[in-house]
């Protein structure tokens, strides 16, 4: 397995304490049976869920999670759930986009009359069997929400010094410090981080940049300060 030495972190969460450990895989590389290009498909619909729940590419907080099923399927995976960041629509400000989506995911396999039909405790249960993709890195209360949960794999794009990088606020704790202090939880979790960072840094980057151009579909408000939906695709 080749493996070459960049700044994010590929890493099992041990049932022990871990050393930091900082790898990515090249897009060649296949980890759990799932190459990157199906990695790639599945950080894209995160960030694809910001205009399917905004109805908007461009919100402000522009945070999208994806929950994917891949251990019962031999194709792309299975899409359970999306969710994006509801802070400003609900009053919530726990309401973040990983945070949403688990609720989402919940709802989805708890539903009587919906494709699963699960128990709470089977619905509990099934979250390890599932992947989290998340186009920026999770906040130290969603990363610690992907641990209880005991999902099977977490994947995130932008990473938190990216964010803070770029004018963003933060609470200055990796979700790889999260991690290490949660090793005695189980079952453990796969951590993938920096996968398609290229394509969703833009969507965190204008925010705090008035030089910096608008993701795709927006352009700058009257002010110049705000990105929105280019009129163009509004009359679609």
């Amino acid at each position: 397995m080749h493996l070459v030495t960049l700044p994010v972190a590929l890493l099992l969460c041990f049932s022990q304490p871990i050393l930091s450990s900082t790898v990515f895989p090249d897009p060649a590389l296949t980890v759990n049976g799932i190459p990157f290009s199906t990695r790639a498909h599945w950080m894209r619909r995160a960030n694809e869920a910001l205009g399917e729940l905004t109805h908007s590419p461009c919100p402000f907080a522009a945070f999208g999670t994806a929950i994917v099923n891949h251990t019962d399927t031999n194709g792309l995976g299975d899409l359970i759930c999306i969710g994006v960041n509801q802070n400003r629509q609900t009053g919530n400000p726990a309401l973040h986009g990983e945070i949403a989506a688990i609720t989402n995911c919940t709802t989805v396999l708890t539903d009587p009359h919906g494709r699963f039909r699960l128990t709470t405790s089977e619905a509990q249960d099934a979250f390890a069997d599932l992947t989290l993709y998340t186009n920026a890195e999770s906040c130290p209360m969603c990363a610690s929400a992907i641990r209880w949960a005991g999902f099977r794999e977490y994947v995130y794009g932008t990473s938190i010094d990216t964010l803070v990088q770029n004018g963003w606020s933060q609470i200055h704790i990796s979700s790889l410090e999260v991690f290490q202090a949660s090793w005695d939880l189980s079952p453990q979790t796969l951590f993938m981080g920096d996968v398609l960072a290229n394509e969703t840094d833009p969507y965190f980057l204008w925010q705090f940049d008035p030089t910096y151009p608008c993701p795709d579909g927006c352009s700058r408000s009257g002010n110049g300060t705000r990105c929105r939906v280019s009129m163009r695709d509004e009359l679609k």
